[in-house]
């Protein structure tokens, strides 16, 4: 069996914080603030090259932004809300279509009758 030497380093508190780096940058990159910019100069942005974005596309589209964006303010009931006005309007025209039918066999009738 074979032996192994273990070393421990142990620093007192003052030691600890100038020795150990404890911020989070190897889990997520931080951004330079001169990189970042604000909601307003965004929509400035996108105003100067909103003919430029391509039409549709999984990413970099005015497709993927109004799907991202839809997801993010849950359009889905609204979606939902336009298909049963679409049913609705659906049966509107079906009923619509019967009643105009009726009303031109009564015309019709009413033609034969006066001859």
């Amino acid at each position: 069996m074979a032996n192994y030497t273990l070393n421990k380093t142990v620093y007192n508190r003052r030691e600890y914080l100038n020795v150990i780096d404890t911020s989070f940058t190897q889990i997520t990159p931080t951004i330079p603030v001169e990189d970042t910019i604000t909601v307003e100069q965004f929509f400035q942005y996108y105003s100067k090259i909103f003919y430029d974005i391509p039409a549709e596309g999984n990413t970099n589209s005015h497709a993927y932004l109004v799907k991202t964006s839809g997801d993010y303010i849950n359009t889905s009931n609204t979606n939902e809300d336009i298909q049963l006005l679409l049913d609705e309007i659906t049966v509107l025209r079906q009923q619509l279509l019967i009643i105009e039918q009726q009303n031109l066999n009564l015309q019709i009738s009413s033609s034969v009758q006066n001859i």
